[in-house]
């Protein structure tokens, strides 16, 4: 048995439920005698009237009771069904937005070893720092260093504590004391970075000149490149320092601030998110890539 389409019984169910053609058309965004004769084409597939006409209104029959009663059911179905799999779609997809010197020198090397992890998982990557626009922005999940107020409302799960220490090209070496005869690399986006290592570390600055860059990566790039001593985070300059392109002859120095991930809910209710979280955090404790 060859049943009618599935746009018929589509608007069969609509103006059985609204009891109107006219209110099944605005529901449906069509006009009013597309959905009669959709209803009409239904009834002759099936060799039966399902409505009563008088008057320009329409009322169901008992056929057209019995047929509502089974496309409700099916219909909801349906609904569900769909609703269900676009939400499995969803989840599968991961919008993080992530700092971006901490995206290009940590996270994007280590990427590899993600998709491999959770070949699942659809990682979409946003570079940026700052508050953070859940609501209109579309992201899930935030990857920050805790140095400004974020709004009230959000989740917060802590990645790994900050580390900084002055890192230098293997090609200039660094005074026991000091930068004496040293360029010092500054950065914008952390312009209090010298200070609180200087302070925390007891050390002079001596200094006989200063460059700045606009980004903190950038400083990262200008020590590589011979051109000063940039104050760098541990987690930012591992592989460099794996490969011998920086040297930190003064170690690194915890300087109070830490990283973490923001989430405008709990990261439980999410499986890809508490799945990333967890993959970050263990990365943070694992050894240069």
């Amino acid at each position: 048995m060859k049943l009618p389409a599935l746009t018929a019984f589509r608007y069969f169910d609509v103006a059985a439920r609204t009891g109107s053609f006219v209110r099944a058309a605005e529901q449906l965004h069509v006009t009013h005698g597309a959905v009669s004769r959709q209803v009409r084409l239904l009834e002759a597939s099936l060799g039966v009237e399902l409505f009563e006409r008088r008057n320009r209104a329409i009322f169901l029959n008992a056929a057209g009771r019995a047929l509502l009663a089974t496309t409700q059911s099916v219909f909801e179905q349906l609904e569900g069904t769909v609703y269900r799999l676009q939400q499995q779609a969803r989840e599968n997809v991961l919008v993080l937005s992530c700092e971006p010197t901490l995206a290009m020198k940590w996270l994007i090397p280590r990427l590899p070893a993600f998709q491999a992890a959770h070949p699942d998982i659809q990682l979409h990557l946003m570079a940026a720092g700052g508050p953070v626009d859940f609501a209109r922005s579309g992201i899930d999940l935030a990857l920050r260093r805790d140095d400004f107020q974020w709004e009230d409302g959000l989740h917060v799960r802590k990645v790994c504590d900050e580390w900084v220490g002055p890192v230098v090209s293997p090609s200039r070496s660094l005074p026991a004391q000091g930068f004496a005869g040293q360029r010092l690399l500054h950065s914008t986006t952390r312009p209090g970075a010298w200070a609180t290592w200087l302070r925390l570390s007891g050390q002079p600055d001596n200094s006989e000149s200063r460059a700045d860059y606009e980004h903190f990566y950038l400083c990262i790039q200008a020590a590589v490149a011979g051109l000063g001593v940039a104050m760098a985070s541990r987690m930012m300059v591992g592989d460099e320092l794996a490969s011998g392109q920086l040297q930190a002859p003064h170690g690194f120095l915890r300087d109070g601030s830490a990283y973490v991930l923001l989430c405008p809910q709990p990261l439980e209710e999410s499986q890809t998110c508490r799945r990333f979280a967890d993959w970050v955090i263990e990365q943070t404790h694992s050894k240069p890539a």
